[in-house]
């Protein structure tokens, strides 16, 4: 045990050295603790990783509800971003569905603009978040903790329209790790619409 702990201790502080934050070119971590806590070393179970999906659903039809009813829906998606993205202790791969331009967004910024719109450095992004939805359906194709402290889910979500019209079927690859208190965090998240055929 205590091998696996420091080679996972070793893993968690080497990799977020290699990873430069956007703004300033720091390192991601740097002046943290960077050991591994007790809660991070417990295994993810899948229904962990499910209930972490339907939290993050209930959070995106959250902002939309705030942004209707004509709230800080900024700080609501930026309060989505810090419970559900571990922007602030790794390196994410974020991949967003209407993506085409600036398709990968490593950082918080880019994030929040493309669930909320409004950022002219991304200027192709509508605000996701803000639609809104009203539902989001996951069905997943499978859950994979080979490793332990790291689980990845694929399969397809379906996101509910407010204006009433059909679900939209997008595709989904997602990694978990653990924070310091044991809560999950996306570190990859890959989603795109099917492929159709054209």
């Amino acid at each position: 045990m205590k091998i696996l702990t420091t080679l996972i201790g070793t893993a968690m502080a080497v990799s977020p050295v290699a990873v430069m934050a956007q703004t300033g070119g720091q390192p991601v971590g740097t002046g943290q603790n960077l050991q591994p806590t007790e809660a991070q070393l417990q295994c993810i179970t899948e229904q962990e990783v499910v209930a972490a999906q339907k939290a993050w659903g209930e959070g995106i039809v959250n902002i939309g509800k705030v942004y209707s009813a004509g709230g800080d829906y900024e700080k609501a998606a930026a309060d989505h971003i810090s419970e559900f993205y571990a922007y602030d202790q790794s390196l994410v791969l974020f991949k967003p569905t209407l993506a085409s331009i600036e398709q990968f967004r490593p950082s918080f910024d880019g994030a929040l603009s493309y669930f909320v719109g409004g950022n002219p450095s991304y200027p192709e992004d509508k605000g996701f978040a803000i639609t809104p939805w009203t539902d989001v359906r996951w069905q997943n194709a499978g859950i994979t903790n080979n490793i332990c402290h790291m689980a990845v889910a694929m399969g397809n979500y379906y996101f509910t329209p407010a204006d009433g019209g059909d679900e939209v079927k997008v595709e989904y690859t997602i990694g978990y790790i653990r924070d310091a208190e044991g809560d999950l965090r996306m570190t990859v998240h890959k989603s795109t619409i099917p492929y159709s055929g054209g």
